[in-house]
């Protein structure tokens, strides 16, 4: 193998390596949780408890419950089941990115739309 060649190689492993990291999105699908961000400036938080199927969520003095459609471990389509309004309509695809004892880092968007936020969700039990 030529020095060329080693150093090219040596460069895809340790990019690749970088990238690897693994996921136990298992060990979210249940449990109780708590999503904090930032909204026109005041700290928000929201609470949620899951099961595999359903998700009851209480923000801002306001409770809500959403079905969960899992797509594989690491992804699921959440939609209210009592929406008040189109916009409660739109399901919400959520993707998790990565996992730590605490918690994970999510993506998510409105179901056919490609503008993606991102979060982190604190594991309370």
């Amino acid at each position: 193998m030529s020095i060329k060649k080693y150093f090219i190689f040596l460069i895809l492993i340790s990019l690749t390596s970088c990238y690897n990291t693994e996921r136990n999105c298992k060990d979210f699908k249940t449990g109780k949780f708590e999503f904090v961000q930032t909204i026109d400036g005041k700290k928000m938080i929201s609470t949620f408890e899951r099961n595999d199927s359903i998700q009851i969520e209480t923000f801002n003095g306001r409770t809500d419950t959403a079905a969960i459609r899992w797509v594989n471990d690491c992804e699921y389509i959440l939609q209210k089941i009592h929406p008040k309004n189109m916009q409660e309509k739109k399901a919400i695809n959520i993707r998790i990115l990565t996992t730590n004892k605490n918690g994970y880092t999510f993506e998510y968007s409105f179901v056919n739309e490609d503008k993606r936020q991102k979060g982190s969700v604190t594991k309370l039990n």
